[in-house]
């Protein structure tokens, strides 16, 4: 009997996994039971319940209607809301994680940017095994790069984009077949740093102190220039300027 999965998730990453999915059901011997999203078509991106509907996958309304299910996998990729033990406790097998980052070093929201804060040479993406904690897992597959030099966070995004469409299509398989093996991250804690990041830092982070060194500065501004949301910026004298870049 196939394996039943439940998957939650949105956003163009979401819905190439939850695609990948359903053409490999037969591959993979997985049946997807139901997906949870707050991702229709808008902003240019991929209508996640017009795939399901496509498929004949029924589509939740609420986290509420998990409970008192059960699935052999829970799935989430960039899903929006917080996940408790309540609903982690309805994958018999695993809930499984798709984090675009690399792991310990950044947990939680924001990653690219601190990344490019703290100067960083490599990144990546991860999938792992959810818990209670912030993206604190055992982890089951990985893929890092090199961030080039003077990348932008659109650019890293694009990048881990990319690797995460790579590790998914690769290694998901392995971990409905149980050949992929928990790597705890506490076992990671010598060898990587570990952070914690929220949504409420960005705020912060877009504020350029022109008294800076020029590199820490330009850290910031490539950190921060994400097309489509608000620039860092600089006061002076109380007021407040824009930071833009021609690329």
């Amino acid at each position: 009997m196939p394996s039943q999965v439940l998957f939650l998730g949105s956003k163009p990453i979401g819905y190439f996994c939850l695609e990948h999915l359903l053409q490999h059901q037969v591959v993979y011997d997985i049946e997807l039971v139901g997906i949870l999203t707050n991702n229709t078509n808008r902003m240019g991106q991929a209508d996640l319940t017009a795939l399901a509907a496509q498929y004949q996958v029924p589509v939740l309304n609420s986290l509420q209607e998990l409970e008192g299910m059960t699935c052999d996998y829970l799935i989430s990729v960039q899903y929006h809301q917080i996940l408790k033990k309540r609903h982690l406790a309805i994958a018999k097998r695993q809930a499984i994680n798709l984090h675009m980052a690399p792991l310990p070093e950044y947990r939680g929201c924001n990653q690219f940017t601190f990344a490019l804060i703290d100067g960083k040479a490599e990144f990546g993406t991860t999938l792992h095994v959810m818990d209670e904690g912030i993206d604190s897992g055992d982890i089951l597959a990985e893929r890092r790069f090199a961030i080039p030099v003077d990348c932008f966070v659109d650019e890293l995004y694009q990048l881990t984009l990319d690797a995460s469409k790579a590790l998914f299509a690769d290694k998901i398989g392995t971990i409905f077949s149980g050949e992929a093996v928990p790597v705890p991250q506490a076992s990671l804690l010598d060898q990587r740093t570990t952070s914690t990041h929220y949504r409420k830092e960005i705020a912060q982070a877009k504020k350029i102190d022109l008294n800076w060194a020029a590199e820490k500065i330009w850290r910031h501004v490539r950190a921060t220039s994400m097309p489509g949301f608000e620039p860092p910026y600089a006061e002076i004298n109380g007021t407040k300027l824009n930071i833009t870049i021609e690329r």
